[in-house]
C-alpha cells in the first residue's frame, strides 16, 4: 500500500493534542501565568546595579596628599575647613584659596594630631554617614527572598507532577482536524476490492439519517486484517478523509500503563472524547496487545490487559446505532483476539487486506516512482511481475535501493539493471566481496546451486530459475533464485513435490559429485520437512494417514498447545513421523534420478558458475538444452498427469531463493 502525493497542496492533517483542547488557553502547558524566568533574572540585575553601579560613578577630580604634608599645611595655617569621616578615616580639607584636597589618615587619630588641628583655627568636622535603605535591608531580605523563590519553585514542580499523575488516565490518541483530512481513497493505490467493501462506512458517517430511516445497522467495528506493510493504517486514515469526521487515533500500547486500571480509564476517556466529537472514526492501530485471548498464557492471565479490554468491550456495547461512531482496528494476528471482540455488535466485519496483486503492485510502483528521474528502459510492469509477495512497504523499499544504487553508480536516473540490483539484495540479502572463499569451497558450492538449478528448470511443476549466484549473499554462500511466472494463491501436490526435489538438488549434487555431503544443506533441509509436515499434518497429502489435519504448533507462545492434551494418540504420531520420512526419501530418489540422468548438464553449469560467478535462468536452460542435444528442458512445464491436490488459499508465495 502506498500514499499518493496529495492533490490538495499544502494540507495536511491538522493533529491536535486532546489535552490542549480541553485546557483553557491559559492553562496550556507552555503558557505560565506566573512570573517568567527571565523576569526574575531581570530583578536580581538590578538589585545589583543598585548595590554596585554608583562606585562606578564618575566623581568630582579631588587632590590626593599624603597625611604627613596635610598635617604640615594644617601647621602653617593654609587649612580652613576640615571633613573627618569616623568610618573610614579618609580626611578632606579646603586651602584658603578654596580648593578642595583629600588623604587618607588613621581611624582613631592621636592626641597630638587632634590638638594640631584644634590649635590650626580651621573649622573641623567629625562625621559617621549614615547607610542607606538598601545597605540595610538588603542583605537581610535577599537571604529570605532566595528561600522563598526556592520554595515557589519546589511547588511548582510538585504541581506539574501532579498534574502529570492526574493525567495518566487521559486518552493519548492523536486527533487529526475534520479541515484537513489529509488522506482519501485516490491516496490509495490498487485495492479496489477493499476500499469498495468499506465504502459503506463512508456512506454511513455522511448520511446517518438515511440509514436510520430504513432501519439498516451499520457494522459498528470494522477490523483491517491483512500482513504487515499493506497499508492497514492509510486505508484507515483514508475513511476518515473520505468521510470529513474527526479521526482519533491510537495505537494498542497506549493503553498499557505499569498502574492496573490505567488502560481501562484511558478507554472510557478515548469513547467519551469520541462521543462529545458527535461523528468520528477511533483508529486502534495493532489491537492484538490489547484484545489478546484472556486467559491465555503461560503465566495465566494479565491483569492490566483483560481491564483493558473488558472496558473497551462494554464501550462498543454502549454505541447506539445512530450515534455515529465507528470503531476502526488493524491486526496482522486475528487468530490470536479474544472472540468476544469478533462477536456481531462490536468488530463483526473483517476486511481482508492481503499482499498486492500484480496489477495492484504496479500502481503501488507508480506512485514511489512519482518524482523520481526514472529511465526510458524501465517496465514497472515487469518490474511488477518480477516483485510477487512484496507488499507495499516491500516496493517502496525496492524503489528507493534502486535509487541509492544509482547515486553509487553515478548515474542521473534509475534504470531497469538497478531495480534488478536492489532487488537482488532484498531477496537474497548484500554480497560480502570481501569473503574470500577457497577453491574447494567455490566447487563444493557451485555444484550445490548447480543441483538446486538442475532440478528447477527440468521439473514440470517447479518455479522458473531466474537467477544462480555462488557469490556469497547475507548468510549463504550461494543463491538460486526462482520467480513464478504469476501469482499463486493454492499449492497442488505435484508443486509440492517437486518444491522438495529443487530443495534436495544441493545435497545430492554433493554426493554424486564428491561422495560426501556438506552442512550447507542445513536451511534446505529445514524447509523441506516443513512443507513435508504441513503436507501429511495439515493438507491431508498423504493415503496412510487420510483426510485429517491437525493444527501446527506455531504459535505455542499463547499457551494453548502446552496446556491442552495432544489431539491425536501416540500410534498416530509415529505414523505422521514414517509418512514425512517417506515423502523426504521419495523426493530424494527422485532427485538423485534426475541429476544422474542430468548429470553432463549439472557439470556445465557448475563449471558456468565457476567461470563467471553469476549466471541468469536463460544460460541454465541453454546448458541444459546443449547437454541434452538441443532438447528444451522446460518442455511440458505447468502440466502433469498426477491427480492434483489443491489447499486452502494462502498468500502469495514470495521469489523463493534456495541457499
Amino acid at each position: 500500500m502506498a500514499e499518493r502525493p496529495n492533490k490538495r497542496a499544502g494540507r495536511r492533517p491538522e493533529r491536535l493534542d486532546r489535552s490542549d483542547r480541553r485546557l483553557p488557553t491559559a492553562d496550556r502547558p507552555g503558557r505560565d501565568q506566573g512570573w517568567p524566568r527571565w523576569g526574575i533574572w531581570m530583578v536580581m540585575g538590578l538589585i545589583a546595579a543598585a548595590l554596585f553601579f554608583p562606585s562606578f560613578l564618575p566623581s568630582d577630580q579631588i587632590d590626593e596628599v599624603a597625611y604627613d604634608r596635610f598635617l604640615n599645611r594644617v601647621a602653617t595655617g593654609e587649612v580652613a575647613e576640615i571633613l573627618v569621616d569616623n568610618q573610614t578615616g579618609r580626611i578632606e580639607f579646603t586651602d584658603a584659596e578654596g580648593t578642595t584636597h583629600a588623604t587618607t589618615g588613621p581611624l582613631e587619630l592621636s592626641i597630638d594630631d587632634r590638638r594640631l588641628l584644634a590649635d590650626s583655627g580651621a573649622a573641623v568636622r567629625f562625621e559617621t554617614p549614615q547607610p542607606g535603605f538598601l545597605q540595610t535591608w538588603l542583605p537581610l531580605l535577599l537571604p529570605v527572598g532566595l528561600i522563598i523563590l526556592f520554595f515557589v519553585w519546589i511547588n511548582r514542580r510538585a504541581q506539574g507532577q501532579m498534574s502529570g499523575m492526574m493525567s495518566i488516565g487521559r486518552s493519548r490518541a492523536k486527533t487529526y482536524s475534520t479541515e484537513r483530512p489529509g488522506t482519501t481513497f485516490d491516496d490509495v493505490a490498487g485495492y479496489a476490492e477493499v476500499k469498495q467493501e468499506i465504502r459503506e462506512v463512508v456512506d454511513f458517517l455522511k448520511d446517518t439519517e438515511k440509514f436510520a430511516e430504513i432501519g439498516a445497522r451499520v457494522p459498528k467495528g470494522v477490523l483491517l486484517v491483512g500482513p504487515p506493510g499493506t497499508g492497514k493504517t492509510l486505508i484507515a486514515r483514508a475513511v476518515a478523509g473520505e468521510a470529513g469526521v474527526p479521526f482519533l487515533s491510537v495505537t494498542g500500547s497506549d493503553f498499557m500503563e505499569m498502574f492496573v486500571g490505567v488502560g481501562a480509564s484511558r478507554v472510557r476517556d478515548l469513547f467519551e472524547s469520541a462521543r462529545k466529537m458527535g461523528r468520528a472514526i477511533i483508529f486502534i492501530d495493532e489491537v492484538d496487545s490489547i484484545g489478546r485471548k484472556r486467559g491465555a498464557g503461560l503465566g495465566g492471565g494479565h491483569d492490566e490487559r483483560e481491564q483493558t479490554l473488558n472496558q473497551m468491550l462494554s464501550e462498543m456495547d454502549g454505541f447506539e446505532d445512530t450515534e455515529g461512531i465507528v470503531m476502526l482496528a488493524a491486526t496482522n494476528r486475528p487468530d490470536i483476539l479474544d472472540p468476544a471482540l469478533l462477536r456481531p455488535g462490536r468488530f463483526d466485519r473483517q476486511v481482508m487486506v492481503p499482499l498486492p496483486e500484480l496489477e495492484d503492485r504496479r500502481q503501488i510502483l507508480e506512485v514511489h516512482t512519482k518524482g523520481k528521474q526514472v529511465g526510458d528502459d524501465v517496465d514497472l510492469g515487469v518490474v511488477a511481475r518480477g516483485a510477487p509477495g512484496m507488499s507495499g512497504a516491500d516496493l517502496a523499499n525496492l524503489v528507493n535501493e534502486a535509487a541509492l544504487t544509482a547515486v553509487r553508480a553515478g548515474d542521473d536516473a534509475i534504470r531497469a539493471e538497478h531495480l534488478d540490483v536492489a532487488r537482488d539484495r532484498i531477496l537474497m540479502g548484500q554480497k560480502r566481496e570481501s569473503m574470500a572463499l577457497t577453491d574447494d569451497d567455490k566447487e563444493n558450492t557451485a555444484y550445490h546451486e548447480a543441483g538446486h538449478a538442475i532440478c528447477a528448470a527440468v521439473l514440470p511443476n517447479a518455479d522458473p530459475v531466474h537467477k544462480v549466484t555462488i557469490i556469497p549473499r547475507g548468510r549463504a554462500l550461494g543463491v538460486t533464485m526462482m520467480l513464478p511466472e504469476r501469482d499463486r494463491h493454492t499449492s497442488r501436490q505435484d508443486h509440492l513435490e517437486d518444491e522438495l526435489v529443487v530443495c534436495m538438488g544441493g545435497r545430492v549434487a554433493e554426493d554424486l559429485v564428491f561422495g560426501v555431503i556438506a552442512n550447507g544443506a542445513h536451511s534446505d533441509l529445514v524447509y523441506a520437512t516443513e512443507s513435508a509436515r504441513r503436507m501429511v499434518r495439515e493438507w491431508g497429502m498423504s493415503n496412510v494417514v487420510g483426510p485429517m489435519a491437525w493444527s501446527s504448533h506455531n504459535q505455542v507462545f499463547l499457551g494453548d498447545e502446552m496446556l491442552a492434551a495432544r489431539d491425536y494418540s501416540d500410534e498416530t504420531a509415529r505414523v505422521i513421523d514414517k509418512e514425512i520420512q517417506r515423502i523426504l526419501v521419495e523426493q530424494e530418489k527422485r532427485c538423485r534420478d534426475l541429476l544422474t540422468k542430468h548429470r553432463q548438464a549439472l557439470d556445465l553449469v557448475a563449471r558456468a558458475l565457476l567461470e563467471h560467478e553469476t549466471i541468469s535462468g536463460d544460460e541454465v536452460n541453454r546448458l541444459i538444452g546443449a547437454a541434452t542435444g538441443g532438447t528444451d528442458p522446460t518442455q511440458g512445464n505447468g502440466s502433469s498427469g498426477d491427480t492434483a491436490v489443491t489447499v486452502e488459499p494462502e498468500p502469495a508465495e514470495d521469489p523463493t531463493p534456495v541457499d
